[in-house]
C-alpha cells in the first residue's frame, strides 16, 4: 500500500513538473509579445490614466520617446528569446529585470508618490516590478545571488498583497470587469483578493512558497482564459478593443504573470 502511495505521489509530481515546465516558456513569450508590441507602438504616444506624463500607448511605465520604445523593443524581444535557452538565460533574464526596474524606479514612482491614491497608477508600480522580480529570480537559485533573490521575493511578495489590496478596495468596479456569464462578481474580487494577500504573505515569509507561486499562476492563467483573452479578442463586445494597445498590453503582462510564477515554482522544486 506504501510503495503504491509512493509511485502515485511520484506520478502526480511528475505530472505537476510538466505543467510548470511550460512556465518559462509562456513568461518568454509574453516578454517576446510586449517588446514586438512596444516596437508596434512606438509613435502612438498619449497620457495614460491621468498620471500628467505621455508614455507609449503599450507601455504606460515607458516614456514617449519613440527611439527609446525602439531600443526597448529590441532588447525586451532579444531578452525574451534568450530565456529558453541555457547559455543565455541568466544574462539575458538579469538585463531584463534591471531595465524593468530602472524605468520603474526612475519614470513610475516618481508621479506614484504625488498620487499616492491612484490605484490605476499603483498597478502600473507594481507590474513592471512583479516582472522584474520573476525575470531575476528565474535563472534558479544558485544561479542568483542570495541577497537579489532576497529582495526579489518580499517586493514581490509586497506587490501581491498590494494587488490583494486594491481588490477589496475596487471590489465594484473590478467585479464589472468581470464578464456576465461569471456569477457571483463582488465574491470572485473578494475571493481573488484574498488569495493574492495570503500567497503574498507565503512567499515573503517563505512559507508554503511554491505552492503560493502556483495558486499566483493559477490565477493569472484563469484571467488569461476568462477575461484578458475574450476582452482582447472583443468577444465581449467592447467597442474598439480588439484594435486598443491597453487590451493587448494587459493580455501579456497576466500571460506574463501566469507562466512567471510557474517556472519560479519550478526553479523551487529543483532546489529542494
Amino acid at each position: 500500500m506504501a510503495t503504491g502511495a509512493l509511485v502515485s505521489n511520484s506520478q502526480l509530481n511528475r505530472r505537476i513538473d510538466a505543467v510548470l515546465g511550460a512556465g518559462r516558456g509562456i513568461f518568454a513569450f509574453a516578454i517576446i509579445a510586449l517588446g514586438i508590441e512596444t516596437l508596434v507602438c512606438a509613435h502612438l504616444p498619449r497620457e495614460p490614466l491621468g498620471a500628467g506624463y505621455k508614455a507609449i500607448a503599450v507601455l504606460p511605465w515607458l516614456p514617449a520617446i519613440p527611439w527609446l520604445a525602439l531600443a526597448g523593443g529590441v532588447v525586451w524581444t532579444a531578452c525574451g528569446i534568450a530565456l529558453m535557452f541555457r547559455l543565455w538565460r541568466r544574462g539575458s533574464a538579469f538585463l531584463l529585470g534591471a531595465l524593468y526596474t530602472v524605468v520603474t524606479l526612475i519614470v513610475i514612482v516618481p508621479r506614484y508618490a504625488a498620487r499616492p491614491g491612484d490605484m490605476g497608477l499603483r498597478t502600473v508600480v507594481f507590474e513592471p516590478l512583479a516582472l522584474a522580480c520573476i525575470a531575476f529570480l528565474l535563472p534558479g537559485c544558485e544561479a542568483v545571488p542570495a541577497w537579489l533573490g532576497r529582495v526579489s521575493r518580499i517586493v514581490f511578495a509586497v506587490a501581491m498583497v498590494v494587488f490583494g489590496v486594491d481588490h477589496f478596495l475596487g471590489l465594484t468596479g473590478i467585479g464589472a470587469l468581470i464578464p456576465h456569464w461569471i456569477p457571483w462578481h463582488v465574491f470572485w474580487v473578494a475571493f481573488f483578493g484574498a488569495v493574492f494577500i495570503v500567497a503574498g504573505v507565503g512567499i515573503g515569509l517563505g512559507r508554503f512558497e511554491r505552492w503560493s507561486w502556483v495558486a499566483i499562476g493559477l490565477m493569472f492563467a484563469v484571467w488569461v482564459v476568462t477575461l484578458h483573452v475574450p476582452r482582447t479578442m472583443g468577444w465581449l463586445g467592447i467597442p474598439g478593443a480588439i484594435t486598443d494597445p491597453d487590451e493587448w498590453s494587459s493580455l501579456f503582462i497576466a500571460v506574463g504573470l501566469w507562466g512567471g510564477p510557474w517556472a519560479v515554482a519550478r526553479e523551487l522544486a529543483r532546489a529542494e
